[in-house]
């Protein structure tokens, strides 16, 4: 290796505390990337690179830009700035902004392949041009990842090769039909984990690691790299938030709470007029459900007024090739927090039910109505989500529209039929993937199946629905409560106070509703059980 290399090479390892950047973005991770260009580009490339890792969109357009201006030609930058502009792990991709980018570099492929000096470099170039050239977004974004592959099988021991083919293969996971089978995502992790035991600095590493194993399986690879994450890139809101995706699945609610907190702060202070604050939306909407979690009912209420207040404020202006309004999904994050309030506290409240109505406002007042025994309101909210369906539309919808069926037959005192419908649910939840994130629908079909079989005296049946609950969203107080009510109502008094402490030690220090007074009183009347 020549000199000027090696210096390159020491340059990317550093954690980028030093050089003429800001320094609000100093904490973005290590990574290992050579290329071909003049140290002071160089410099703006890694840092853009790094922060591309954690999905820091707008950061990293920033320093590939400047690595632009002091390098006109330094393909490489060009490459980097084409891939700032969309989420890849979304369906869907907008290449307006990666075309123009790369029209810059020059006016045809082979121009801008000519100015990529190694076969390295003219590899990374290759993939993106497929990735944003003609053609449906499935087959650009599979060939996408084929080239990646065929790199990566070229320079299997370079780490950003290998952890750009590891995101390749999580982009086209997003349009393979669902990988069901985690085939693609345990490819992609194992590529991605493999990376992080090496370089436990590296922010792709363990973001990618992250994303592979989201899912209730498959989660506790993953936790040593969430744990590491946001202590790696913390100059980035992204990374301070994902973690959480393997923190839910572990039902550790503090750190969802906590880590959502921390990633909006970051959200707050990097935003600039003009800019999205998807992130900031984002780290709020799972925030609140991790408190909701934890029982702390005042900061669920103070998530639904910070949004509102950003949204009054016009920060939401989402611009580019990111998709939808950032006002549009301002709106519907206030209207979810809201209704998923409502459903997690209990604290019952009927809704107008109209052809406007969110699916999940209309769960929520077909659950308050329910509750409340109004049994108009429940029967409009269902007939709205079963029209819905009828016109269509699937999925989560026709979940929904199951529930609120099952929800309504078990008022009007026809359980069998109720059965029915939940278990036409159940039907059409199975063959999904499991469960990501924040509980959708924001009832989640097995604790409400459970709660209603509780209502009709099955309790059996019931504890059947909420071990299933439990299995897919660990720590979940809502079923831990309706696991403990079912035990305990059959007289197996060692499992219900199991799952009574379980919920006392999850909602400590929150007095503030009846359910934890009842669980402790259980716990004190039944200490020492009966089986």
């Amino acid at each position: 290796m020549n000199k000027r290399l090696k210096k390159l090479v020491l340059i990317a390892t550093l954690a980028f505390i030093a050089g003429p950047i800001s320094a609000q973005f100093d904490n973005v991770g290590a990574i290992n990337f050579p290329t071909s260009e003049s140290e002071e580009a160089q410099q703006y490339f890694l840092r853009g690179v790094a922060i591309l890792h954690s999905f820091g969109w707008e950061q990293a357009q920033e320093q590939f830009q400047r690595a632009q201006e002091i390098a006109p030609d330094f393909a490489m930058a060009y490459w980097g700035e084409s891939l700032a502009y969309n989420h890849p792990l979304f369906s869907g991709m907008d290449a307006t902004e990666p075309r123009n980018v790369l029209q810059r570099l020059g006016p045809t492929s082979e121009i801008r392949l000519s100015k990529a000096p190694t076969d390295r470099e003219k590899g990374f170039l290759t993939a993106v041009e497929i990735l944003w050239g003609e053609g449906e977004i499935a087959d650009r974004k599979i060939g996408y990842m084929e080239a990646m592959e065929s790199l990566y099988n070229k320079y299997s021991d370079d780490d950003e090769v290998a952890a750009f083919y590891a995101l390749s293969v999580l982009s086209a996971r997003a349009v393979s039909g669902g990988d069901l089978d985690n085939r693609l995502a345990v490819r992609a992790g194992t590529i991605a984990l493999d990376i992080f035991n090496r370089r436990p600095m590296h922010p792709g590493a363990a973001h990618y690691t992250i994303h592979s194993f989201d899912d209730p399986i498959h989660a506790p690879l993953a936790l040593e790299a969430a744990y590491r994450y946001a202590e790696i890139a913390p100059a980035v809101s992204h990374a301070r938030h994902m973690p959480t995706h393997i923190f839910i699945q572990h039902g550790m609610w503090d750190l969802v709470s906590g880590n959502n907190q921390s990633a909006f702060e970051a959200a707050r202070e990097l935003w600039r007029p003009g800019q999205s604050m998807g992130d900031a939306i984002h780290s709020l909407d799972w925030g609140q459900y991790g408190d909701l979690q934890k029982g702390d009912y005042e900061k669920a209420r103070l998530w639904i007024d910070r949004i509102e207040t950003m949204s009054s404020q016009g920060g939401f202006a989402e611009g580019g090739a990111r998709g939808a309004s950032g006002a549009a999904r301002a709106n519907n994050t206030v209207a979810l927090t809201k209704n998923r309030y409502i459903v997690d506290t209990e604290e019952w409240r009927i809704q107008d039910v109209t052809k406007d109505s969110p699916d999940h406002e209309l769960l929520a007042t077909a659950l308050s109505a329910y509750h409340l025994e109004d049994q108009a309101t429940l029967k409009a909210a269902e007939q709205e989500l079963k029209r819905r369906v009828d016109e269509g539309e699937e999925g989560y919808t026709a979940i929904m529209a199951s529930q609120a069926s099952g929800l309504l037959h078990a008022s009007m005192d026809h359980p069998d039929v109720a059965i029915r419908f939940f278990n036409q649910a159940v039907e059409i939840v199975e063959p999904m993937a499991p469960p990501r994130g924040s509980a959708n629908p924001i009832k989640p079909l097995y604790e409400m199946y459970g709660e209603v079989l509780l209502d009709l005296g099955r309790h059996e049946e019931a504890i059947e629905q909420f071990e299933i609950s439990l299995q897919r969203m660990p720590n979940r107080p809502r079923s831990l409560w309706g696991m403990a009510n079912a035990q305990a109502a059959i007289g197996r008094t060692d499992l219900a106070a199991e799952h009574y402490q379980m919920l006392v030690n999850i909602w400590a220090g929150s007095e503030s509703f009846g359910g934890i007074t009842e669980a402790r009183s259980y716990l004190i009347d039944n200490a020492g059980g009966s089986e």
